[in-house]
This record gives structure tokens, sequence and C-alpha cells, in this order.
């Protein structure tokens, strides 16, 4: 895993002490994509590559209980709201 995922999943990890934490880069699926060179030039790796930008993350917590879908999905976005702005491109949540 890389430097941003390990991010990622200490700070939903503290957030909501998940019973269970996946964090998936999914990048590599994106490589073709319009934003993909915009974010490599912001966020290059030492060998000059695209840098982590697209992750799915999965996800389950007692925290989660008695929320809907949606306030779960603010609650996620909110403990990753710095690295939203920069470093990740696009996060998929789901939760089980």
């Amino acid at each position: 895993m890389g430097i941003i995922a390990d991010t990622i999943k200490a700070k939903l990890t503290k957030s909501f002490n998940p019973s269970h934490l996946d964090v998936i880069d999914e990048s590599y699926k994106h490589a073709g994509h319009a934003g993909a060179a915009a974010h490599a030039a912001d966020n290059p790796l030492q060998d000059g590559q695209s840098a982590e930008s697209h992750f799915h993350v999965v996800i389950t917590s007692e925290a989660f209980d008695g929320m809907s879908r949606l306030a779960r999905h603010r609650a996620v976005m909110d403990a990753l709201a710095d690295l939203m702005k920069s470093k990740v491109h696009a996060l998929s949540v789901e939760f089980r």
C-alpha cells in the first residue's frame, strides 16, 4: 500500500474504529483518464509515474449504526477532507 492509502486507512481507523477496512488503490484503472496527467504532475512519485489518486474503500463500523447512507458518506468525506482537496482524485465507499 502506498503512502496515501496508508493515510486513508489511518484516518478512517482513528475516526470510526472499523471492524473491517479495506483501502484499495485503483489508480491503475484510470491511467488514461483525462485528469490523470494533471494529477501526476501535481503529485509525482520519485520515478515520475502517476501518484495514487483513485481509491475504493470497504468499511464496516458500529459508528455507522443508525446513520443513513448519505450521513455515512458525509462522515467518511469529513474524515478525509484534507486528502480530498489535493491528494485524492476519486473515492468510492462501500459500507458493509
